[in-house]
């Protein structure tokens, strides 16, 4: 099945947890898929996310050189991250127990690349040259390990979906409010005339 990689789909905040959620309803084994199921949708993915994701890689072009080779890779950072913070969104803090391999993971995915990250206006290393999907995912991974980040991580209780809240007062409660925070809406709005309903 070809994804549509559309605004939505990168409602994470960060390049990570927009991989993190190509998983679609954990934790519910009939409905849950994967949409990395198939290595063909790394490069689409990664043309999507230089698009949505510009502000975050500085408008680095995110490139897949051989999608079959690193999917093992893209896979240990998308899963390793995705247990990491949202155990620590539960838990109330990271677990020293799913840092070792979180750091295995994002260490693989920069392994054999010689790239320099964090320059003033590079955050991303240089713009002029395409960066590879699997150090991207590791660095913006990586990036997420701070008390500020950590304390904004949020579980959409819709979709489950993981996503930094970049809100004033830390108040948002769906990754994205057009289509989950509606959604909502809709079900309570469906409820009270149900209610409503059974009174008359």
């Amino acid at each position: 099945m070809t994804v549509s990689w559309t605004q939505h789909r990168f409602s994470g905040g960060v390049l990570a947890l927009d991989a993190a959620n190509t998983v679609v309803l954990r934790g519910d084994p009939e409905r849950s898929f994967d949409r990395f199921e198939y290595a063909a949708e790394l490069p689409r993915f990664a043309a999507a996310a230089t698009r949505f994701r510009a502000a975050e890689l500085g408008a680095r072009q995110l490139a897949v050189s051989d999608a079959e080779a690193i999917l093992p890779t893209v896979l240990a950072i998308r899963e390793t991250t995705d247990r990491l913070f949202r155990n620590a969104v539960r838990q109330g803090g990271v677990a020293t127990v799913d840092v070792p391999e979180f750091l295995r993971a994002c260490g693989d995915g920069l392994a054999g690349h010689d790239e320099h990250f964090g320059a003033p206006e590079k955050p991303f290393g240089d713009p002029g040259k395409p960066l590879a999907l699997e150090v991207a995912l590791a660095v913006s991974a990586l990036s997420l390990m701070t008390a500020d980040n950590l304390r904004r991580l949020r579980i959409c209780p819709n979709c489950r979906w993981l996503f930094i809240d970049r809100s004033r007062n830390s108040s948002r409660l769906w990754c994205d409010m057009a289509v989950c925070g509606n959604r909502q809406k809709a079900k309570r709005h469906y409820r009270r005339q149900r209610e409503e309903v059974s009174y008359v």
